[in-house]
């Protein structure tokens, strides 16, 4: 189409309601209900493709999709665009920002790093009901720590990713992971070039068979060496975990 351009959207969401990022059949996804805005307000149909997906009951502080259109809007009022953009959508999804791209700018494949965290809260709260995982027993965190550090580099986390996912590899680096006391909670955080389907849950479960059942710190490598996902613990509920930060090469960070 003549004069079409890429846009990136920057978007925020409570994925409590939603059966992940991902459009699905008989089941409400956020890129559903960001679609159906978009297309509201620009009148066509609209195709987005995110940085990544998230499973049900995921959350993401930060995620950007890319689509492309003509619509002057998005060129002369991109302000207006948003503001419009927000009160279409449903109250548990926010469009922070619009960029315009690069027409060969891929929101999922120019990704260089990604970061999320996890949340565990040991009293109960009814505040933090689906944004944070009660855990009843005390942890020991600087043995989680010292567990996390063998997660750090590049290696193969097939162990940790749930089986049958069509990827072509399931070698990543990641660069940082470790356990942060905040108040009364707990706050695991990771940051890689990319992860697997599942890989955070899963890992922070694995590192609670230390924290929590007295596992050695060596069964981090012991579950990496076996590349069998049974060999690792239990993945750890949806519910606490968000999509915290995506990194571009050509997008500068929003300072705070």
């Amino acid at each position: 189409m003549k004069g079409t351009k890429r846009f990136f959207l920057e978007i925020a969401y409570d994925g409590t309601a939603y059966h992940g990022w991902q459009i699905q059949p008989n089941a409400v996804s956020v890129q559903e209900k960001l679609n159906l805005a978009l297309q509201t307000l620009l009148r066509t149909e609209v195709e987005t493709l995110g940085a990544g997906r998230t499973d049900t009951g995921v959350h993401a502080k930060q995620l950007y999709v890319h689509f492309d259109s003509d619509n002057i809007l998005l060129i002369n009022s991109p302000d207006r665009f948003v503001h419009s953009l927000n009160a279409l959508l449903p109250f548990d999804i926010s469009v922070i920002r619009l960029l315009e791209v690069e027409a060969s700018s891929h929101a999922r494949f120019d990704a260089t790093e990604r970061s999320y965290e996890y949340h565990i809260h040991f009293t109960k709260d009814p505040f933090l009901v689906n944004k944070s995982w009660q855990f009843r027993d005390r942890l020991d965190v600087p043995r989680m720590n010292e567990a996390a550090k063998l997660l750090l580099g590049k290696k193969d986390f097939g162990c940790f990713s749930k089986s049958n996912t069509q990827v072509f590899t399931n070698i990543c680096t990641i660069t940082e992971a470790k356990w942060v006391e905040v108040a009364e909670k707990l706050v695991f955080h990771i940051t890689a070039d990319r992860f697997l389907r599942n890989m955070v849950r899963a890992i922070v479960g694995t590192l609670l068979e230390v924290g929590a059942k007295g596992k050695p710190i060596s069964y981090i490598d012991e579950v990496l060496a076996s590349q069998d996902r049974s060999k690792a613990g239990t993945s750890v509920p949806a519910h606490g975990l968000y999509l915290t930060k995506v990194k571009y090469p050509y997008i500068d960070p929003i300072k705070e």
